[in-house]
């Protein structure tokens, strides 16, 4: 936290009040959340940006999509559309987001993606399609009151967690640290390897001061895969000029310098729409490293965007690069969150 944030105090606690009576409103019923007749799970945050949401949305459709047709659905956020969407064959970013859209471009007809900002109304859509899904994950919607999941995670970063941040705008909590109740499972994102029973047990203890005595904790880290050439077959450099627009780029940073020779690193805003401005900045930058063998390398996230201006992927003569991620688990705590999947999700709705 900055060290003049204490001077938006005021600010913070009027967005506490407005957050809370607004929760309390729904607890109460008074404000009614609408519950869906399919099986749905729910992946969100306490803080704005960054927690690793898109990746655990992948992680659980490839956990799931042999077993269940799954559907996607989120509010489709930076997109220049509005109202309900379902993804098909010549969407864009643009229409849908760039998350929901690289989901559509990984999974293509495994799933089904769908936006709208009213989740409530847009899962009544798809409940009366023709075609229902047997599971809808839905993407940051936990300060979505007005829907009820079946099943809630909620991430929170190793490096940045909830209970150690503050509500905007002296930080960048959504709500109260005391959100955590809601959950059904917190999972701890971007962890580093090799992590000790004793840093395990002490983020345990810190998020149940704000959850529930039992609240399961789980622990996952991000793997990066093998850069992939955006467009055609290229061979890849280790020499690599990295750019990104992503909420936070640590870990891709760290990573990077660890595995690449980065050359330079350009920054931008988080869901940056690129425009030719920002890919004449790039080849600029580029024209100074003229006698290396280098590629641009970027995120997946930054890939689906730049490629909608570049379909060739090349920035003049120089390839792009994207570089996968994954979320991982270990052995058992994947287990933990399978079984907690199939007994509060699957095994509940065929029951009810």
């Amino acid at each position: 936290m900055h060290p003049l944030a204490f001077l938006l105090f005021p600010f913070a606690l009027l967005f506490d009040g407005i957050t809370r009576l607004r929760n309390f409103l729904y607890d109460l019923g008074i404000f009614k959340s609408y519950k869906s007749q399919i099986p749905s799970i729910l992946v969100g945050n306490l803080r704005v940006g960054g927690t690793g949401k898109t990746p655990m949305v992948e992680y659980l459709i490839r956990m799931l999509k042999e077993e269940q047709a799954i559907a996607t659905l989120s509010r489709g956020y930076g997109r220049k559309s509005k109202g309900f969407i379902q993804a098909k064959e010549g969407t864009n970013s643009q229409e849908i987001g760039d998350e929901p859209f690289q989901i559509f471009q990984k999974f293509q007809n495994e799933i089904r993606v769908f936006v709208g900002e009213d989740r409530s109304k847009a899962c009544q859509r798809i409940e009366r399609s023709s075609i229902q899904p047997d599971l809808l994950i839905l993407d940051d919607a936990f300060q979505h009151r007005a829907f009820q999941a079946h099943f809630s995670i909620l991430l929170s970063t190793w490096s940045h967690p909830f209970y150690e941040d503050y509500l905007l705008p002296m930080g960048r909590l959504r709500e109260s640290r005391a959100g955590a109740k809601r959950a059904d499972v917190v999972i701890v994102t971007k962890c580093p390897a090799g992590l000790t029973s004793s840093e395990k047990e002490a983020a345990i203890h810190h998020v149940r001061k704000y959850s529930s005595r039992q609240m399961p904790v789980l622990f996952s880290t991000i793997d990066y895969g093998l850069p992939q050439a955006m467009g055609e077959a290229v061979p890849f450099s280790s020499k690599v000029i990295l750019f990104s627009g992503i909420a936070n780029s640590e870990a891709l940073k760290h990573y990077c310098d660890r595995n690449f020779d980065v050359l330079d690193f350009v920054e931008f805003g988080d869901h940056h729409e690129y425009d030719e401005e920002d890919l004449d900045k790039l080849r600029r930058l580029g024209a100074n490293y003229s006698s290396d063998d280098f590629v641009f390398l970027c995120t997946e996230k930054d890939g689906v965007k730049v490629k909608n201006l570049l379909p060739n992927g090349f920035l003049g003569e120089i390839p792009i690069f994207v570089l996968p991620i994954q979320v991982m688990f270990s052995t058992e705590d994947e287990q933990k969150l399978k079984k907690l999947i199939q007994q509060k999700v699957l095994e509940d709705s065929a029951s009810a």
